[in-house]
């Protein structure tokens, strides 16, 4: 009851979502209100909702149960290199494109969050590669630890890629990862649902933290591939410029469409572009980074 009475909604209603589990149907509004109830939780209340995925006493594999339309096993891995969160994406054929034609993909691993300011300040002290240059006296502020690092190019994200032992997806890796292999329009399904991930119309109008948006996750389990930040990729469309997926903060949600595609030069920088790294098999192993 008191839950509920946050929510501003009945203890009828928040009891009904717990029957139904994860099959629940919230209204926009509700889902709402549900992602600023996180949002302002205590560092150990959001901590609870990232729960096994990032805990260090649990096993190195934490299950996820699979959609109905997913071939992957739902198992997170942590990366070698550094130490990142990484989800499995088995080979196989999967819908690509607005035609939705059939593409084959190998197996490989991509980072179940953004590079977040944490880990790319990791990356700046072990290389003394400058810093993004928004961060005060050099140093990224804590309230922004857990948010995607952004002002990063194409070029800053190619070098955090190859010093963790990983590289930057393809566009083919990004979009399978995000869609599934079904031909999803969005991560989470077909419908147009702004409070499943931070775009134009959620209203939030900067970053948030890349764990924030639970409801959003596509079929593999992987966080923000719709919104918060546009992700550099490895495909280029003319030399000096390469492609970005995604959609931000500040981009209506039919621009994070996984198939709808963006670029832009290597040295461009913006406060709502990041990347997340991927990993083939080897590169899981300790020593073959």
């Amino acid at each position: 009851m008191e839950f509920a009475e946050k929510l501003g909604v009945s203890d009828r209603i928040v009891s009904r979502w717990e029957g139904d589990g994860e099959q629940a149907s919230l209204r926009m509004v509700n889902q709402a209100a549900l992602d600023t109830l996180l949002a302002k939780a205590d560092q150990d209340a959001q901590g609870r909702f990232v729960g096994i995925l990032a805990a260090d006493d649990v096993p190195t594999h934490a299950v996820i149960e699979p959609d109905d339309d997913q071939t992957s096993s739902g198992e997170y891995v942590k990366h070698p290199g550094d130490g990142k969160l990484m989800a499995q994406v088995p080979e196989g054929i999967f819908l690509s494109g607005e035609n939705d034609d059939p593409v084959w993909v190998d197996e490989f691993y991509i980072d179940t969050f953004p590079t977040s300011n944490a880990d790319y300040a990791r990356f700046c002290a072990a290389t003394q590669h400058s810093v993004p240059e928004h961060w005060e006296n050099g140093r990224c502020p804590r309230d922004l630890y857990d948010h995607p690092v952004v002002h990063v190019t194409w070029r800053d994200a190619d070098a955090y890629a190859t010093w963790a032992g990983k590289s930057l997806p393809t566009a083919e890796q990004w979009e399978k990862a995000a869609r599934g292999t079904a031909g999803r329009t969005f991560p989470w399904g077909d419908q147009k649902t702004a409070a499943k991930c931070n775009v134009r119309e959620t209203g939030v109008e900067r970053t948030t933290s890349v764990s924030r948006y639970h409801s959003g996750v596509s079929p593999y389990g992987v966080y923000d591939m719709v919104g918060n930040v546009w992700e550099w990729l490895a495909t280029a469309t003319t030399p000096g410029r390469y492609e970005l997926r995604g959609s931000a903060f500040t981009s209506p949600l039919f621009r994070g469409a996984p198939a709808a595609s963006n670029d832009a030069s290597d040295m461009m920088h913006d406060d709502d572009t990041g990347f997340r790294c991927v990993a083939t098999p080897e590169q899981m192993t300790p020593g073959k980074r």
